[in-house]
């Protein structure tokens, strides 16, 4: 126990305790520690519950000698990989280590656990239900532990790390980028980067610790967000947009036959924008729009109504710059039974890093600093 103390707060650079004739008692940077260890535990504990009650192991196994054989930061994160990748040989190259190596602490692991966490194919490791869910709850682990080198130096006064954010295409024009340059120019020692996913593949992200928090569109299914926590910083609708030059940009009245004449180029069937537009006009007892062309991607999105006559039904938040410049137009056929929710989404009862306390902090000052957001 003493050699494991002397290694962690070697590791950390900072005493954790107090040394006394007495005995030992921890310091603020113990406590701070304590925080994250107690967390921890308790991930731990949640992935012995799941795998007992799906049927993975004995339901009387001690959870603090469960997972003796790889608490350690460097194994947790080869199980993860091996989860994800699906494929020894590279994660023995992202880790520099032999295959033996792996195979031998993964077979320690499964034997402590009693069950099995991968199946060998011809094709390479395939997790198991048992697999996925102590990948998971591994990623979740890994998280905490990044964290408790930024909490240090946080109580400090400086700060660093990494910070993951889940940006949904509302938050990228303007808002995120303006939030991490700022937020930089006063603590450059910190380290952003963005994930551009889908909501359900960012969500998912979330929950398992590899992003910090999700900036976009709010969501409204208790089911889908039951165990998340949703801050709304302010509200947005969609609007139809075209080229400066467009026929619809110079008449004096734009009714649902000139919309329906005329060309689209709108999001992907399912995204929250199309299904937004999609019943305003099944509200209005009309027939939606058919694209010409469905695209996710924003820079298409740009080319096509900068180069065509083609109309478009999203944010004017994202297509900012180029209204403020006036390539691009808001048409005079207001949406408002279109207007949801914008904010930030973190998992329930996380405990985020100082940097990312931080950028969400900053992107509030943002919103609350622009009249564009209110």
């Amino acid at each position: 126990m003493t050699r494991s103390v002397l290694d962690l707060e070697a590791a950390l650079g900072r005493p954790l305790f107090d040394r006394r004739a007495r005995g030992m008692a921890l310091n603020a940077y113990g406590e701070l520690v304590l925080v994250r260890a107690l967390r921890i535990e308790r991930e731990f504990e949640e992935a012995r519950t799941q795998l007992v009650a799906r049927g993975g192991m004995d339901g009387g196994a001690d959870v603090h000698s469960l997972f003796t054989s790889i608490l350690n930061g460097r194994r947790l994160a080869v199980v993860a990989s091996l989860a994800q990748k699906r494929n020894m040989p590279a994660v023995a190259r992202e880790f520099g280590i032999t295959q033996p190596a792996i195979s031998s602490a993964l077979k320690d692991l499964e034997s402590g656990l009693g069950v099995a966490l991968f199946t060998r194919t011809a094709r390479g490791l395939s997790p198991t239900p048992a697999g996925e869910i102590v990948a998971f709850y591994f990623k979740r682990v890994l998280s905490e532990l990044r964290h408790i080198g930024p909490d240090i130096a946080a109580s400090e006064g400086s700060l660093q790390g990494s910070v993951t954010v889940g940006a949904l295409p509302l938050g990228r024009t303007q808002i995120l980028p303006l939030a991490i340059a700022s937020l930089l120019a006063r603590h450059p020692q910190l380290h952003v980067s963005t994930v551009e996913s889908p909501y359900d593949a960012l969500a998912a992200s979330l929950r398992s610790g590899d992003i910090d928090f999700i900036l976009g569109a709010l969501r409204n299914n208790a089911g889908e967000v039951k165990d998340l926590q949703q801050q709304a910083l302010f509200e947005d609708r969609i609007s139809v947009i075209a080229r400066a030059g467009h026929p619809l940009a110079r008449a004096e009245r734009i009714d649902f036959r000139m919309l329906r004449e005329a060309r689209w180029t709108l999001s992907r069937q399912g995204s929250p924008s199309r299904e937004l537009l999609e019943r305003f006009f099944s509200n209005a007892r009309q027939a939606p729009p058919l694209p010409a062309v469905e695209t996710g991607d924003l820079a298409v999105l740009r080319g096509l109504l900068l180069e065509s006559d083609m109309l478009t039904a999203i944010s004017a938040h994202q297509l900012r710059y180029e209204i403020r410049d006036g390539s691009l137009v808001v048409l005079d056929f207001p949406l408002e039974e279109t207007r949801r929710e914008i904010g930030l989404t973190q998992r329930l009862g996380a405990f985020p890093s100082p940097g990312a306390r931080a950028l969400m902090e900053e992107i509030g000052k943002v919103v609350a600093g622009s009249a564009d957001f209110r």
